[in-house]
């Protein structure tokens, strides 16, 4: 596990690649095209991710058939959800924590593109 700083440290990083790209392109676009762009940008920082990230379920100790797809799983140990609604809702907040709690992972970041200002659509979410 990371330790604080040095997850600091990655989400400022994400949160900069995630700046970079509503700065270039901008709200009113597809979920899926920020998510691509956003690939390029986490590369380009030389952060390791995946995408589409497998998340089991898991109901009183047993592993079902059905997953959870985190957008992205970053340095592996921040767990980032793009969005691109008129506004987030408490909802989006309880997915990303669901999401953290059976990957294990202490840290989320959820980003809405769709933001006139991409800080007014951003939510650092983590647990003990």
């Amino acid at each position: 596990m990371l330790e604080e700083p040095e997850n600091d440290s990655v989400t400022e990083k994400v949160i900069g690649c995630a700046i970079e790209v509503h700065r270039n392109l901008g709200p009113g676009l597809l979920e899926s095209t920020y998510c691509e762009c956003l690939s390029w940008e986490l590369g380009d920082a030389g952060l390791s991710y995946a995408r589409q990230v497998e998340i089991p379920v898991i109901y009183k100790g047993r592993r079902l058939s059905a997953m959870y797809r985190a957008d992205f799983v970053v340095a592996d140990h921040v767990v980032v959800e793009i969005k691109a609604i008129d506004r987030l809702a408490p909802v989006h907040e309880a997915q990303l924590l669901t999401y953290m709690k059976h990957a294990g992972i202490r840290v989320g970041l959820l980003f809405n593109f769709h933001s006139a200002v991409l800080k007014d659509g951003l939510r650092r979410l983590g647990f003990q």
